[in-house]
């Protein structure tokens, strides 16, 4: 349906009445080829994917709250690729690529701005460690180098150079295709998409536990009542290890709070994203013009979505000696998420002992970015009850067998 400026007009003042809605609210049926839990970006890209790639379209992706309203509404929307090791840059690359087409793919604006990403060096070990990355994304393909202290000031003037600042910068790793997209934009076009090929998408709907049959999956227990499928996805990033338990299989992942702010509106002050892992944070500026802030997560284990002020405030210590320009600024607004991690900083993509259950989580603070291609290769996986080649390394089952993937270093700030 199109509008015209007037209609739209019109419309915004009779507060949307007559406009029709982008999916779907849909009664629960009592069976599915395929539930899905969780409508994030995650589960939201793997029902998409599913009905596209596969033409599973009895699917249901049921969700606690409302769509969109964990982790995906709740993160700072970096995108990037340059990891370490070769099957992070696989996945991460992948995603890449497919946000590029995005908009296009979904016929929805989800707001994609390769802007540019740079990672500061303020070590003398970080610059070594960031020159290490480099030359592995050299070797995969990826459009990354290492910037010099001078580079880094002609692309962020308001950055503090001094070569006697208590972290000074020695040059940065850059990526310039790297950038942001809208989260909430994200899992819109997703949802549309999904629920025009048929997807069902239940919101206020909360699992209560999964039913086995031995070693089969059987379906699913909701506050809406039960359904039948003997294929399950758990895409529920933060409370992962929870559903899993549902289905008796315990979960490498702790969950912990990471948080964000915003700032008051400014004129375009910077036009890339940065992150200062030394100092735990990173910055960029969105198209309203308030700064988007975060750094590391919490010490602790929790699964709060409100977070501490302490964390806040350690946060904007640091970045306000990278950039001093910052001091007077004030914070509009502040949020947490809870994330999952796993102890090589990576993700769990992988199939279950338990035949027909599926699982997708521990992506700790990379969850956004990796949105398009973890819902491609989650649904390959599903769909043909095997690994994707691209979904192979995180299997469960390499934290039994040591083949860890450690990206504890690319991923050491959040995002």
């Amino acid at each position: 349906m199109r509008y015209s400026v007037f209609s739209i007009a019109r419309n915004a003042l009779q507060y949307h009445k007559g406009w029709a809605k982008v999916w779907r609210s849909p009664e629960l049926k009592a069976n599915y080829d395929a539930v899905i839990i969780g409508a994030g970006g995650h589960g939201l890209a793997t029902a998409y994917y599913l009905a596209k790639e596969h033409g599973m379209t009895n699917i249901a992706v049921v969700e606690k709250g409302w769509l969109g309203g964990g982790n995906t509404g709740r993160n700072t929307t970096i995108i990037r690729s340059n990891y370490l090791q070769d099957s992070s840059i696989a996945i991460y690359n992948l995603a890449h690529r497919l946000y590029a087409d995005l908009s296009q793919e979904l016929n929805f604006n989800t707001m994609f701005s390769p802007r540019g990403l740079l990672m500061l060096c303020q070590t003398e070990h970080e610059l070594r460690g960031f020159k290490r990355t480099a030359h592995a994304n050299r070797l995969a393909g990826l459009n990354s180098r290492i910037l010099t202290t001078p580079e880094v000031k002609s692309l962020v003037p308001i950055i503090n150079d001094s070569p006697n600042a208590r972290y000074p910068v020695l040059g940065a790793y850059y990526q310039p295709d790297g950038g942001t997209a809208r989260h909430d934009g994200v899992a819109w076009g997703y949802a549309r998409g999904a629920d025009a090929m048929g997807v069902d998408i239940i919101q206020n709907c909360e699992v209560t536990g999964l039913s086995r049959d031995g070693d089969q999956i059987v379906g699913v227990e909701t506050t809406k009542g039960t359904i039948r499928t003997k294929k399950v996805g758990v895409v529920t990033a933060g409370h992962t290890s929870v559903l899993m338990q549902m289905a008796g299989v315990n979960m490498p992942i702790e969950s912990v709070c990471l948080q964000a702010m915003v700032s008051e509106p400014l004129k375009p002050l910077i036009d890339v994203v940065v992150m200062a892992n030394t100092v735990h944070g990173y910055i960029s500026q969105s198209d309203k013009g308030d700064l988007v802030i975060g750094g590391g997560a919490d010490a602790y284990n929790s699964y709060i979505q409100r977070g501490a002020f302490t964390s806040l405030e350690h946060t904007v210590t640091a970045l306000v000696e990278t950039f001093p320009v910052l001091s007077r600024i004030k914070m509009m607004r502040q949020w947490a998420g809870t994330v999952d991690m796993t102890g090589d900083r990576s993700p769990i993509i992988s199939l279950t002992d338990v035949k027909g259950l599926y699982v997708n989580g521990g992506w700790g603070t990379g969850g956004f970015k990796s949105i398009p291609g973890s819902g491609f290769v989650f649904a390959d996986t599903i769909a043909n009850d095997r690994p994707h080649p691209i979904a192979e390394p995180f299997g469960l089952n390499r934290f039994a067998e040591g083949r860890f993937i450690d990206e504890s270093v690319a991923a050491g700030v959040a995002h």
